[in-house]
């Protein structure tokens, strides 16, 4: 008769046998590589404006017009083209002309212009403010596919000696949220 000894032997044997026979028929082998999954999408930052024109017409020296007035009703709306959350700058421009132009500025003076923006209320109780030619911001934290509307305001010098068409563009930058 066996002894515990011998049977704890045995039975140890049989197993490593048992092991070794399993790992040769099924092929069983330490993995010498793993792999990780990984995606990624390139960040597309565009914008577009929706109509993106406005014709202020011929205004008097001194005088003021805007998109909300039923003259012209001709908001414009920033739509986020791309695929992240965008934040919207925007920025006026000193006026071009076939004459000496006029200089964008706060408020209205001798050949200078102010050219404003509305992004809240701006049918009822406009709260406007001043372009410059730097950028300002417009809209933060816009979705992807969101469309904001804002609104325009020009204010002709008080005097000129520029009475040529004057372009006076708007800029709307995108950039990341």
């Amino acid at each position: 008769m066996l002894q515990l000894k011998e049977k704890s032997f045995l039975i140890f044997f049989a197993f490593v046998v048992l092991t070794l026979i399993t790992s040769v028929v099924l092929g069983v082998t330490a993995a010498t590589q793993a792999t990780v999954t990984a995606t990624v999408t390139a960040q597309n930052i565009a914008v577009t404006v929706d109509d993106g024109s406005i014709t202020y017409g011929t205004i008097g020296v001194g005088s003021s017009t805007d998109t909300t007035t039923s003259d012209l009703n001709d908001s414009q709306t920033v739509v986020n083209e791309g695929n992240v959350t965008q934040n919207f700058n925007i920025r006026g421009q000193n006026s071009t002309s076939i004459g000496i132009g006029w200089t964008l500025a706060s408020s209205p003076a001798t050949n200078e212009y102010a050219h404003r923006f509305c992004t809240d209320n701006c049918d009822s109780s406009p709260s406007w403010t001043a372009l410059t030619t730097s950028p300002q911001s417009l809209f933060t934290g816009k979705g992807v596919g969101s469309s904001t509307p804002f609104d325009l305001q020009l204010q002709a010098p008080t005097t000129t000696t520029d009475y040529e068409e004057q372009s006076v563009d708007v800029t709307v930058i995108a950039i990341g949220g």
